[in-house]
């Protein structure tokens, strides 16, 4: 990151809060066993559905378990889906989007092509066909939306191959004998990674929901694991939405909290790597 785009994002405040926010998600997750004060497991059918008290800080679930200590085991489910499925997105997309856009001919269209089959079906369908199809794990969640996901890294990192490629430096470092391999690595690549590490930031925040619908419709994360989204489920019958509203309400505050950190976080970072945003901000006039 060059010294602009880091100066950019010390000043920018939506940094600061997106940074904020993941990291104390991060911590709570990290730390559950000394935050979480109670077992998520246990079961207390005598103290159902209580309100929020010092013994409780966000009450009890349908089955007397403590939502708070819940929350903080199930944020190491959501965010280990946002991460893992988003690396492995990273790492088919991103080998995929250069190759493609290196070679060209028809290996070009070979890829992008079976891009367009994959972008061509609803993203949530798709993901639950996989997940239908296969025995409902935390692994599947995280293979399963880090598949689905390759494609927009693969065209993404495929258009910006097909710029950086036709710079001089990358015809000079061919014209002196580099190989393939080389030019990909030490040219193409570090002109590919700050819109990269846009994609990956957002696309966290993207992971997080589709893990919490897919454990929301019973197809992630199985029972007793906590997890926001079948937090959400258990908690989504109409009496307790009534009388019990903190049982849906706090998973689902979590993972707003969670996505907005990220996309906050991926606003300024484009903000601050992409120099046409950036000229195009300060052509503004200003009031």
């Amino acid at each position: 990151m060059n010294e602009r785009a880091s100066r950019a994002l010390k000043g920018d405040a939506r940094a600061w809060f997106g940074v904020s926010v993941i990291i104390l998600m991060v911590l709570i997750a990290v730390l559950a066993p000394l935050v979480a004060r109670h077992d998520p497991l246990r079961i207390d059918l005598v103290n159902q559905l209580q309100g929020p008290s010092t013994s409780h800080w966000l009450g009890t679930d349908i089955q007397g378990r403590d939502v708070w200590a819940r929350l903080a085991y199930g944020a190491r489910v959501s965010l280990s889906a946002g991460i893992v499925s988003q690396a492995i997105a990273l790492v088919i997309g991103l080998t995929m989007g250069l190759i493609a856009g290196y070679y060209g001919g028809w290996t070009d269209e070979a890829v992008m092509r079976l891009a367009d089959v994959t972008l061509a079906f609803p993203t949530l369908l798709l993901l639950i066909a996989m997940a239908a199809a296969l025995q409902p794990s935390l692994g599947v969640v995280f293979l399963t939306i880090g598949i689905v996901g390759w494609a927009s890294m693969a065209r993404l990192v495929r258009g910006q191959v097909l710029v950086v490629r036709q710079f001089e430096y990358v015809h000079a470092s061919r014209a002196l004998g580099a190989g393939d391999t080389r030019v990909v690595l030490r040219h193409v690549l570090p002109g590919v990674i700050a819109p990269v590490l846009i994609a990956v930031t957002l696309g966290v925040a993207a992971a997080i929901m589709a893990e919490s619908a897919l454990s929301f419709l019973g197809l992630g994360v199985q029972p007793p694991t906590p997890s926001w989204g079948s937090m959400i489920a258990d908690g989504r019958d109409l009496n307790q939405l009534r009388n019990a509203p903190w049982t849906s309400l706090a998973p689902g505050l979590a993972i707003g909290a969670a996505v907005l950190g990220f996309n906050l976080l991926g606003d300024a970072l484009r903000d601050a790597l992409d120099p046409r945003h950036a000229s195009k901000a300060m052509e503004l006039p200003r009031t």
